[in-house]
């Protein structure tokens, strides 16, 4: 079922937008939980709430990219559930890989304020500047979390060349962000 219909069945406010949402894509959603809470039943969570998330959302809301709407949702609850089981030291999960863009970004030393979404534009500016291969490795890596491994075997590369494009991806964002005037 094309996204536009489901967007449709859940202004109609019927219960198949939440199946097809799950067939199509229940199983990004699953993997982009996964990807950084490393426990089946706390992604399963994750993946039920951004249905009644979308539910609650769509209407009055009628995304554009419903594949990006639903994501982000999925994303951030499970950032809040990784920060819940985190705080309570209820995990032994895996680090988010953040920290490889802590020296980046720095611990909100910016030059001048910026909050996370006129950031978050930057980012998007910068990485369409991007070639694809180097943007799809960092979003893979900074978005979704996936492992450096799981990268590689997706793109046929080696893990050397997936380090080297990150690594220098990071290097050219910083370049980038001062030339926005955002001095870290």
């Amino acid at each position: 079922m094309e996204d536009k219909e489901i967007i449709d069945l859940y202004f109609m406010r019927n219960e198949q937008a939440i199946r097809e949402t799950d067939i199509k894509y229940g199983k990004v959603c699953l993997n982009l939980a996964y990807n950084l809470l490393n426990n089946i039943e706390d992604s399963e969570e994750c993946v039920n709430d951004t249905y009644l998330g979308t539910w609650n959302k769509v209407p009055p809301t009628r995304p554009q990219n419903f594949r990006a709407f639903i994501l982000k949702i999925a994303r951030n609850l499970s950032l809040k559930k990784l920060d819940y089981c985190m705080a309570a030291k209820r995990t032994s999960h895996k680090i988010v890989p953040f920290h490889e863009v802590d020296e980046l970004l720095g611990n909100d030393h910016f030059s001048k304020k910026i909050d996370d979404e006129q950031l978050g534009e930057l980012i998007t500016r910068f990485l369409r500047n991007e070639d694809q291969t180097m943007r799809n490795v960092f979003i893979r890596k900074y978005w979704f979390f996936d492992s450096v491994e799981a990268i590689a075997k997706r793109y046929s590369f080696s893990e050397s060349k997936v380090k080297s494009i990150l690594y220098r991806s990071r290097k050219r964002l910083k370049i980038f962000l001062k030339k926005e005037g955002i001095w870290i």
